[in-house]
């Protein structure tokens, strides 16, 4: 089993974070976001992975690849870097890394995490995971047949077709017909929104009568721009936490302060008299005076003071003094 992880983008809705460092790579719980969500999948496939190929802009350096290969070692498995330096759309991405095209595989895009138990059903020739939503006009859907199989996408339907939103998250049983598929939209210049889309590709399928059925997520969560970063690390310290994961580092430096679980706190860091959580991840060696936060998502090295803090995403690194309530503050940022 191969998983092939598209991350592209470095994510602009979440700036100023990620300006240095890619989205997919911001620390969720004290890891990042990828790094969670190909070890989420590894455990629901519950299987050998052989490689895990990882989609990425050329800019984001060296040290940023050691760390994505690392991700895969840690699996046992072979780590792949591919490139796509223009934006050309899902599709183009997939296609970026078509010598590990083959085999069984799972395609998933590296701006999600969820949380899911079931089988997959490798008699299909392909499972597409989905989410019950309150709202199926914001988002792409399935359509199902009477045997649950899906017979068709539609992208933000304007009359009801289901609440089964898909979530970015695919198996194929052989991922070389995705690719020969896919190779035809680019081969015939098939573009929507500008851009050549992995759907262009699987309604081919569809229509060549190969089997897709869904795969039902219990939990999929959203690491768009910063609310939503900081509410998915706060449902991930709870998921966490009821899992029985140690989410506080033995060397903190506690002094006349309090913890108030579920919170994540990372090695090296310092309280003094704070009043920290719930829900909130300090980043390894970040220090906080005189500081109440809660529902806040702190990287390492941060420096924060005379503080109230609620809903804030801090950078690594920045410096923060003051009674601001709801921020978001990028790396080596100072706010005084």
């Amino acid at each position: 089993m191969k998983i092939i992880v598209p991350m592209a983008g470095r994510g602009s809705r979440l700036r100023p974070h990620t300006l240095t460092i890619p989205k997919p790579l911001i620390p969720i719980a004290g890891k990042p976001i990828v790094h969670r969500l190909v070890e989420d999948i590894a455990r629901v496939l519950n299987q050998d992975i052989e490689e895990v190929a990882f989609i990425i802009h050329e800019s984001f350096g060296k040290k940023v690849e050691e760390e994505l290969i690392a991700i895969a070692q840690k699996l046992g498995a072979r780590g792949t870097i591919y490139y796509q330096n223009e934006a050309l759309g899902t599709g183009h991405a997939i296609m970026c890394a078509k010598d590990s095209l083959s085999g069984p595989a799972v395609i998933a895009y590296a701006d999600t995490l969820i949380r899911a138990d079931f089988d997959l059903d490798q008699t299909a020739d392909s499972v597409i995971w989905v989410k019950q939503v309150d709202k199926p006009e914001a988002f792409g859907v399935i359509n199902l047949n009477d045997k649950n199989q899906i017979v068709e996408l539609v992208e933000k339907p304007k009359e009801f077709v289901s609440d089964l939103a898909v979530i970015g998250i695919y198996y194929f049983k052989d991922v070389a017909v995705l690719k020969n598929e896919l190779q035809l939209v680019l081969d015939n210049n098939i573009i929507h929104g500008g851009e050549y889309q992995i759907n262009d590709g699987i309604k081919q399928m569809m229509a060549k009568g190969m089997i897709f059925v869904p795969g039902k997520v219990d939990e999929w969560m959203d690491c768009g721009n910063k609310d939503v970063t900081v509410d998915t690390n706060s449902r991930m310290l709870h998921f966490l936490d009821i899992d029985g994961e140690k989410l506080v580092a033995a060397d903190i430096r506690i002094e006349n302060s309090t913890i108030l679980p579920p919170c994540y706190i990372g090695e090296d860091v310092v309280l003094i008299d704070s009043i920290v959580g719930p829900n909130v991840s300090l980043g390894k060696g970040t220090h906080l005076q005189n500081t109440k936060i809660k529902n806040s998502l702190v990287q390492t090295h941060a420096h924060i003071k005379n503080a109230k803090l609620d809903n804030a995403m801090i950078g690594n690194h920045a410096s923060f003094d003051g009674n601001f309530t709801s921020i978001s503050i990028g790396d080596y940022s100072v706010l005084e």
